[in-house]
């Protein structure tokens, strides 16, 4: 296994990792502003505010994405176990 090769599987690691945890990044920052803004229009500052929202999207979005982000980290696995193989 060359260095080109380790070099491959890490940009693939770390490109498998990003597209999982996108969504739940970006809902998160999106809900984050939506409630920043709405405690700063009636100025409610209290945490806990913003985590039960966040929370909730983030248990929705796993039953919604759960089977793609499972066949995501299969086909990476599968990738991995076949550039093994070919060594």
């Amino acid at each position: 296994m060359s260095a080109s090769d380790v070099l491959v599987i890490g940009r693939e690691a770390v490109m498998t990792g990003l597209a999982i945890a996108s969504p739940f990044l970006v809902i998160s920052l999106l809900i984050g502003i939506i409630i920043a803004v709405f405690q700063a229009a009636t100025q409610i500052h209290e945490q806990n505010i913003v985590f039960v929202p966040k929370i909730i999207a983030t248990g929705i979005i796993l039953v919604v994405l759960g089977s793609w982000i499972i066949r995501v980290m299969i086909n990476f696995t599968e990738n991995i176990f076949q550039h093994i193989n070919s060594f």
